[in-house]
C-alpha cells in the first residue's frame, strides 16, 4: 500500500553537510519526500537463511531503494569476509561510530575493526525487525532494527541491534558516509 507524505523535499535539498540532515530529519520526525512510500515483499529479505517469526516492518521511500540495496549488500559482504567489497561502498571519509568509539576513514575502519567485525558475524543469523528509509538529495538514511543470533566464547549469543547508515550518491553510485551501530544482549526471562 502506497502513502504520499505532505512534506517538500525541495525545501531540504539546499543542506550540504550530513549533520545538518540528520538534525532536520530527526525534526521532521524522519517523514523527507514526497515519493511513494513503498512496502517490499518478503521475497526482498530471502537472504537470510532461517525463517522468521515475523514479517519485517519496511517503511521505505521508492526514491531510497537503491542505496537500501548497497546497504543490504555490505552486510552480506561483511558477514562473508568480502573485504573487497566492504571496502568499495564505504567512502574514503566514512564516520563509523560504535559503543562511544569512531573510525573516522575508510583506511582507519578497514586496517583493522572490520576484520573483527566480519570474524563476529561469520555464522552468524541476522533478523531485520523494522527499516526506515528517506532521501533528499543526493543522501538517503536507512534506519535498522535487527537481531543478531550469533556466538561469543562458544556461547549462543542474541544482540539486539540498531543501525543507522547515511549514503551519499557519487555519480551513479551510493556510497556509505556514516554508520552508527548499537547492540545491547537481549534480557533473558
Amino acid at each position: 500500500m502506497a502513502t504520499i507524505t505532505n512534506t517538500n523535499p525541495t525545501e531540504l535539498y539546499p543542506m550540504k553537510s550530513i549533520a545538518t540532515f540528520l538534525v532536520a530529519a530527526v525534526a521532521l520526525g524522519g517523514v523527507m519526500d514526497t515519493a511513494a512510500q513503498t512496502k517490499p515483499s518478503n521475497a526482498a529479505h530471502a537472504q537470510h537463511a532461517q525463517p522468521t517469526p515475523a514479517a519485517a516492518e519496511i517503511d521505505v521511500s521508492a526514491t531510497a531503494l537503491p542505496a537500501v540495496a548497497v546497504v543490504e549488500r555490505f552486510g552480506k559482504a561483511l558477514a562473508a569476509g568480502d573485504m573487497k567489497t566492504v571496502e568499495a561502498l564505504l567512502d574514503i571519509d566514512v564516520l563509523i561510530l560504535e559503543t562511544g568509539g569512531a573510525e573516522r576513514s575508510r583506511a582507519e575502519y578497514m586496517s583493522h575493526h572490520a576484520i573483527s567485525d566480519a570474524k563476529f558475524l561469520k555464522g552468524s543469523h541476522h533478523q531485520l525487525k523494522r527499516r526506515t528509509a528517506r532521501s533528499a538529495g543526493d543522501l538517503v538514511w536507512i534506519g535498522s532494527e535487527s537481531k543478531l543470533h550469533a556466538s561469543k566464547d562458544g556461547k549462543p549469543l542474541t544482540l539486539l541491534s540498531t543501525e543507522t547508515m547515511v549514503l551519499r550518491k557519487t555519480g551513479v553510485d551510493w556510497r556509505i558516509v556514516h554508520i552508527h551501530w548499537s547492540s545491547r544482549p537481549k534480557k533473558t526471562k
